[in-house]
């Protein structure tokens, strides 16, 4: 399985432990060859998707996304936002829960945890990644990351066998 684009691969427990026992750097190479060909079957029988985020289809939804994604940095509020596209604030909620199946506040944090796995992966540092992504502070990016993803952004930013 080879793509130049980020995926998400869904695995069972086994993968899991298999990842985890080829991290292990004291691995002789012929049980690490193995465990690598093990992997690689499972690995070939997984549901693969690609790492993509939602395109909202309306085109104020679409402004408005624009809006935010234009500058993490910046905290838009629902109520900024909604102004700014000339529409009220339950309507912007409305659109939100029927293109996106959630709030405003859940979609920006999934652009956000979004865009900081794509920082991580370039090798940004976890301050500078929190900084660009709108953090307030580093603690923040990782508290969110970690409830998020399930590891903090510095294990994620290392990948396995670190």
């Amino acid at each position: 399985m080879r793509s130049e684009a980020p995926i998400v691969v869904a695995v069972d427990a086994l993968v899991r432990e298999l990842i985890i026992a080829c991290s292990e750097p004291s691995l002789p190479e012929q049980e690490a060859r193995r465990l690598r060909a093990v992997l690689r079957d499972r690995l070939r029988r997984a549901l693969v998707e690609p790492l993509t985020l939602p395109t909202p289809t309306n085109s104020l939804l679409r402004q408005a996304c624009s809006l935010v994604t234009d500058d993490l940095r910046q905290p838009r509020t629902a109520d900024w936002l909604a102004r700014r596209i000339g529409v009220s604030e339950r309507t912007l909620a409305r659109l939100f829960r029927t293109e996106f199946g959630m709030t405003y506040p859940q979609w920006r944090t999934s652009i956000r945890v979004f865009h900081a796995m794509v920082l991580l992966a370039e090798g940004a540092s976890v301050s500078e990644t929190g900084r660009q992504c709108g953090w307030a502070t580093a603690s923040a990016l990782i508290d969110t990351f970690s409830r998020t993803m399930g590891q903090t952004p510095g294990t994620y930013r290392i990948g396995p066998g670190g």
